[in-house]
């Protein structure tokens, strides 16, 4: 999932670190089609050795995409899957390795996320079908032109991407025979190696090419000057090539353009949203259908000009012992893990947006400083300094929430001028509209330039008339309800924490986590529990899986200011762990309504009331 809002605050603050990718696309001679050849010098002028696909990045927007109409079939979804790894391919043209790692079982930390994620997928896909029906109903009953409906049961349960499903069973051998092809044809393959990591093996994508690059690493015969990309969107993926130490490390990703259009669920059009829909010229069933978005463009994220960024920003002179900027560059890297990950919530004091982690830094060096040593080595913590950066910023949390409090009400008070501006305009703009509205002289009957575009505007008129009608008390009171019900969006949302007001923390805790306040025993243990998790993340960052039966048990994190006699907290784990078997990571993240992607007699299980099954959730 990554680190919200991280990317973005890297590419304001290092600009330099983004640089856009050169793709050659393919000629056509004579109406054929001539393919790009990946044998010859990359145009973006760096020969990279080694390409590391994250291809659950891949298989996610290639099977439902939410920028043009999803694959008709499982066959259109493999083909935009291949499709996706030869236009990554032809990018970076690889001259030694690649490495496809599909994400096997997961860390039992990580199964949290999977599982809330996965139930609201499904919550999300049965109430969509239940939307889509109703407007195509009220739109047939108009006498609207509507695409044929889909089959019952032909909408994409995007679950199935989940180790141990037969769906991994089949995508893993059409990547063989997909493999086995290109090695064969393509020019560009025929001198590379090829591994396929599939969701048979254990271990999330990223993290199974992390341990693949410590172990190349650690080869006699490792060549230092290796060139690698590594592809994928997560945030963390940044942390995790700066963790490698390898000097010639790239991200490539695709380049993020919000408020892009997504199109209609019914037609498959864009320019307009599902409920605005008004169905598809006649001809467009025919001969056109759904016109797909545009093609979306890739960045490289160069990790040795952010290393440069990073070992110009982190310097300190004066120091009493020797500054090692690997050692830093570790030590960045943890202080990155308070403001998120995929294993543990945020501190609440910590926003991205609010400068969280320029304050983190800064109270870094004054305790490097303070204690002549540095805070991590090689994946472990030195945690009598981590609690003196967790005392420095306990002190200031009250400030950080009364700033965040008066940044909210400043940006509400501007929201609601402009909505109040937006209103007197409209009042004044207010003319007739329909058959009854005025027609400048010259512009009479005139034909229709864009039908859809009329017929949809003269549906959204249609359906203002009908809700102006009735006598006027009855528009009087729909007035009130309006006003009434914009007032009520603009009121405070109840918010029982308030964390800009003395007591925050006593409210916190029994608001989160039903404790009264006064158990001193249960935050300090909540506390200590996430200062675990910050020394598995590192671990796991580092070393690999430390345990695979790990989690961190709370749904919310502590206050910096709970952080108290952290020390002597034991960091080791439990040894000899070993992953989940597919079949029981399935049970344990799946809702019912996933439940056709398992076994029968498990399948029953999930549905069955009378059943032992302890993670059965409706």
């Amino acid at each position: 999932m990554g680190v919200p809002a991280f990317f973005r605050w890297l590419s304001k603050k290092y600009p330099s670190v983004i640089t856009n990718c050169i793709e050659e696309k393919e000629d056509q001679l004579d109406g054929t089609k001539i393919p790009v050849d990946s044998s010859k010098p990359n145009p973006n002028g760096v020969e990279f050795d080694n390409l590391y696909l994250d291809m659950n990045g891949i298989i996610h927007p290639c099977t439902h995409p939410e920028d043009k109409p999803a694959p008709k079939n499982e066959d259109e979804m493999m083909i935009a899957i291949f499709e996706c790894i030869d236009r990554l391919f032809k990018i970076v043209r690889p001259r030694k390795l690649l490495y496809m790692a599909i994400d096997g079982v997961a860390p039992r930390a990580k199964m949290n996320q999977q599982r809330s994620r996965r139930f609201r997928a499904s919550k999300e896909v049965v109430e969509k079908v239940q939307e889509i029906a109703r407007i195509r109903a009220e739109m047939i009953s108009k006498g609207y032109v509507v695409p044929p409906e889909k089959e019952k049961g032909s909408h994409f349960d995007s679950n199935c991407i989940t180790p141990g499903t037969p769906f991994m069973a089949r995508l893993s051998t059409c990547l063989h025979y997909y493999i086995h092809d290109r090695l064969n044809n393509d020019p560009g393959w025929r001198n590379i190696k090829v591994i396929l990591s599939d969701a048979n093996v254990p271990g999330e994508g990223e993290h199974k090419i992390m341990d693949y690059i410590r172990k190349q690493r650690a080869q006699p015969e490792h060549d230092p000057n290796t060139q690698h990309c590594l592809c994928g969107a997560d945030a963390d993926l940044i942390m995790l090539g700066l963790a490698t130490h390898e000097p010639n490390f790239t991200i490539i990703r695709e380049e993020f353009k919000p408020n892009q259009p997504r199109p209609c669920e019914i037609c498959g059009q864009i320019g307009h949203e599902m409920k605005e829909c008004i169905g598809l010229a006649v001809s467009e069933i025919v001969d056109g259908g759904p016109t797909f978005g545009c093609e979306q463009q890739f960045i490289f994220v160069r990790l040795n000009v952010l290393r440069e960024y990073l070992e110009r920003e982190l310097q300190m002179p004066g120091l009493p012992f020797p500054y090692n900027f690997e050692r830093v560059i570790d030590d960045w890297v943890f202080m990155c893990f308070f403001v998120g990950n995929d294993f543990l919530p945020h501190l609440p004091s910590l926003e991205i947006r609010e400068g969280a982690i320029d304050r983190l830094i800064a109270l870094y060096k004054k305790t490097v400083y303070k204690t002549n040593g540095f805070i991590t080595d090689s994946g472990d913590v030195e945690l009598d300094r981590v609690q003196l950066i967790m005392s420095d910023l306990g002190e200031a949390e009250d400030e950080i929430f009364k700033k965040r409090q008066e940044t909210e009400l400043m940006f509400k008070h501007r929201n609601k001028m402009r909505k109040r501006r937006e209103k007197n305009m409209n009042r004044s703009s207010f003319q007739l509209h329909g058959q009854f509205s005025p027609t400048p002289i010259g512009q009479g009957s005139q034909p229709l330039q864009n039908v859809r575009q009329e017929a949809y505007y003269q549906r959204v008129q249609n359906m203002q008339q009908n809700t102006q009608g009735g006598n006027e008390d009855q528009n009087r009171r729909g007035e009130k309800r309006a006003y009434d019900g914009s007032s009520e969006d603009e009121e405070e949302v109840n918010d029982e924490v308030r964390l800009w007001e003395d007591g925050f923390k006593s409210r916190y805790y029994e608001s989160k986590f039903d404790i009264s306040s006064e158990n001193e025993e249960f935050r300090h243990n909540v506390a200590l529990q996430y200062v675990r998790g910050l020394c598995w993340v590192l671990r796991y960052y580092y070393q690999g899986c430390a345990s695979w039966n790990w989690y961190y048990p709370y749904h919310y994190a502590p206050f910096a200011s709970d952080f108290q006699n952290i020390g002597g907290l034991s960091t080791k784990f439990e040894h000899g762990t070993q992953p989940f078997k597919p079949l029981e990571q399935l049970m344990g993240v799946f809702p019912a309504a996933s439940s056709s992607h398992v076994p029968a007699p498990w399948a029953k299980l999930m549905s069955d009331p009378n059943s032992n099954y302890q993670f059965l959730i409706e």
